[in-house]
């Protein structure tokens, strides 16, 4: 049975919804679990310092063990401060789960930079500032477990939604980042990976239990990306409706890049243009029967 007894997990955004279920899930297997969660509206405005402790607090009285934690996380300095004082309160970190977001629309013509940055702050700039202090103690330890958060509307072109520009500009940022740390934490025992979850919160203007989609059912695959047993990073899951799909891409066999891609040649846009149909190939992902 997988269990994290003796270990020491954050969960941003984890008042309500997605992070809470990972949250109630981490302590039921034994984690010390801290919820931060600022308590913004659906619009990632404003803030309630109630929610992370009301949370903590009912995850305590289901017999785990859990704090609340209202501080931000917009700057690096905010971020390093969370993760420095946990260390410090509880002796280590074992587990990030990075699961703070907010969904804002803003079409291409309307797109500010006030918006865009509050995106990439909390979408780009919190997980690597989140890993940053939590990364020396891991691999003091050689261990450690980082989950990043993506979205299936950036991921396809399919789901992508007008106006989710920005959004999808932080959550495709999330995988590079994870990739990236999944290799420099190779050698030191840190396993990073990202999940693109669905689920019915009030992100979707869902303030009931929902009848399908539902938090609970995506939190079993986060939490085995965060346990011992997962020891392979590089990684997406997407969780939807209690199902579970991990894809990555990874190139052809017998491409040496960059010189050899084992494509087609063109020598000329009017070539590029003649070849086109066997230029433009869509990858479609394979799943087991």
């Amino acid at each position: 049975m997988i269990r994290f007894d003796g270990q020491v997990a954050l969960v941003t955004g984890a008042g309500r919804g997605i992070g809470r279920a990972y949250a109630a899930l981490l302590a039921e297997r034994g984690a010390t679990v801290i919820i931060q969660d600022i308590g913004a509206g659906s619009d990632g405005r404003g803030g309630d310092p109630a929610i992370a402790e009301a949370a903590a607090r009912d995850l305590r009285r289901r017999g785990g063990l859990a704090f609340g934690e209202s501080s931000g996380i917009d700057t690096r300095n905010e971020c390093h401060s969370l993760v420095e004082r946990i260390v410090a309160q509880h002796g280590r970190l074992d587990v990030l789960i990075h699961n703070a977001g907010w969904v804002g629309y803003q079409r291409i013509a309307e797109l500010d930079e006030e918006f865009l940055d509050r995106m990439l702050v909390l979408g780009v700039k919190a997980p690597l500032w989140l890993a940053q202090p939590a990364w020396p103690q891991m691999k003091e330890r050689n261990y450690g477990r980082i989950l990043l958060t993506t979205s299936d509307r950036a991921l396809y072109p399919q789901y992508v939604q007008p106006g989710l520009a920005a959004y999808a500009a932080a959550k495709i940022g999330a995988v590079g980042i994870a990739n990236v740390l999944a290799n420099e934490g190779t050698a030191h025992g840190i396993v990073v990976n990202a999940i693109s979850p669905v689920a019915k919160t009030r992100m979707w203007g869902i303030t009931d239990e929902p009848d399908e989609l539902k938090p609970a059912e995506i939190a079993p695959g986060a939490i085995y990306l965060v346990s011992p047993e997962c020891r392979e990073g590089g990684w997406i899951l997407r969780a939807s409706n209690g199902q579970f799909h991990a894809t990555r891409l990874l190139e052809a066999d017998g491409v040496s890049y960059p010189r050899d891609l084992r494509a087609i040649r063109a020598a000329s846009p009017e070539e590029v243009a003649q070849s086109w149909r066997r230029i433009a190939v869509v990858a479609v992902e394979g799943r087991a029967s």
